[in-house]
């Protein structure tokens, strides 16, 4: 069994990658309400910001410049608010306050910069935040219980919701507001869309099932096993050929082939593996393990894990700051 200090320690390789260089990495730890930077390349945890109450999900501006963070709150106190970091200053610019929208949880940022979409599971909707004056400009209400992360399509005409306790995944259609929810599995929750726009890929944490639904009909094609228990968060690689997916009650991470839909590595986590971030070129993924308060770091070209460190207490949602 590890010592608690043993999390701390880095394993620091000499690595000829210079995408890491000056590159850092965003983890959310919903225990101590804190945004942490970390260094991508000797995973050295550097500024610690405040944030609301148990912030769960985080996602950067295209240019790397803001950070907006969901504030989901506590079980008596549902949150209702984002957090606004600026990155180069390692600092808390604003928080927008989402108003009547409560426990916002999935969080992703339109390409442009102008919008940060997130679910606010409290009101079974996914909304539409304007970056420049923290107003809501857009709501649309999935009319399912526990709203919870979300995905845009590749032309972000469309929001991919994936609801935990309907089991289903909401296809909101931005122009037309037209909702469509497909089922997929007891307990949907990660999601996520192949780099190519084909693919939408879900988790069915109850059902320990994958489903994957086809971005041009929105239909779902296939569900297979997803090779452990409470399979929570799915990443794909850059590249799209595999896919990342984390098996909480497993305690690993499962890489799937895309096109075959097998999974074709196990890989050993840390205590109740949730989310997962994988680096732009492809070369290693992240693994926030909540219970044992660590992320794994992995070399997806051997599917080791090659080094730990700490980032605090529950960490969960991560960012790559460029």
């Amino acid at each position: 069994m590890m010592l608690a200090k043993e999390w701390f320690a880095v394993f620091v390789l000499l690595l000829p990658l210079p995408l890491l260089a000056g590159s850092s990495l965003l983890v959310l730890n919903k225990t101590d309400n804190t945004a942490v930077f970390v260094d991508a390349r000797t995973y050295e945890v550097g500024a610690k910001l405040p944030t609301g109450a148990g912030p769960h999900e985080v996602a950067v501006s295209p240019d790397g410049r803001l950070a907006y963070v969901a504030n989901y709150g506590t079980r008596d106190n549902p949150g209702h608010t984002l957090t606004v970091i600026d990155i180069r200053a390692r600092s808390v610019l604003r928080t927008i306050d989402l108003g009547e929208f409560r426990r916002p949880h999935g969080i992703h940022v339109s390409r442009d910069g102008k919008l940060v979409w997130v679910t606010c599971e409290a009101n079974q909707s996914v909304i539409g935040v304007d970056t420049a004056t923290g107003k809501v400009v857009e709501s649309f209400l999935t009319g399912q219980e526990v709203s919870h992360m979300v995905v845009p399509s590749a032309d972000e005409n469309k929001l991919y919701v994936a609801n935990i306790g309907s089991g289903t995944v909401s296809v909101v259609d931005r122009k037309t507001k037209v909702v469509k929810n497909l089922v997929t599995g007891k307990g949907a929750e990660g999601i996520d869309l192949s780099p190519d726009g084909r693919w939408v890929w879900v988790t069915n944490r109850e059902a320990n099932t994958l489903s994957v639904i086809d971005a041009a009909n929105d239909a779902v094609t296939a569900s297979f096993p997803s090779g452990g228990l409470m399979p929570i968060r799915v990443k794909f690689q850059p590249d799209g050929k595999a896919v990342l997916v984390s098996l909480a009650r497993s305690n690993k991470v499962m890489l799937f082939d895309v096109a075959t839909r097998k999974p074709i590595q196990e890989i050993e986590a840390g205590s109740t593996p949730v989310g997962i971030l994988v680096t732009p070129d492809g070369q290693r993924a992240f693994v926030a393990n909540t219970m044992s308060n660590h992320i794994s770091v992995i070399d997806l070209s051997t599917g080791k894990v090659v080094a730990t460190f700490s980032p605090g207490t529950e960490p969960d949602g991560m960012a790559w700051v460029p």
